[in-house]
């Protein structure tokens, strides 16, 4: 982990730069994990589908939402970055994401 100011950009990997959100990602990934589990004693306990469907539709909406703030933040610094270093590679491969993503 570097310390680097707002446009001091260390290059010592492809990825040398902060992602911001990486701390609030990994809380909601935990978070879905967890969710996820509970839905899974829901089916192994017989509980009812629709309650079911319900808890899985809310497990699905926050992983959405996880990918959102995932995708908002290479954003607003990866892709601000290869755009300063003219990295076309970066672009296209996040143009591959956002498609697998969307479906």
């Amino acid at each position: 982990m570097h310390d680097m100011n707002s446009h001091g950009h260390t290059h010592d990997t492809a990825h040398g730069h902060t992602h911001t959100q990486t701390k609030a990602v990994i809380n909601r990934l935990s978070r879905a994990i967890g969710h996820l589990e509970s839905v899974k004693r829901m089916v192994e306990n017989g509980q009812d589908c629709s309650d079911v469907l319900i808890q899985l539709a809310a497990v699905r909406s926050a992983i959405t939402n996880t990918g959102k703030i995932i995708l908002k933040d290479h954003l607003d610094h990866c892709i601000v970055d290869a755009i300063e270093h003219d990295d076309p590679e970066a672009l296209s491969q996040f143009k591959k994401a956002i498609d697998q993503f969307i479906k």
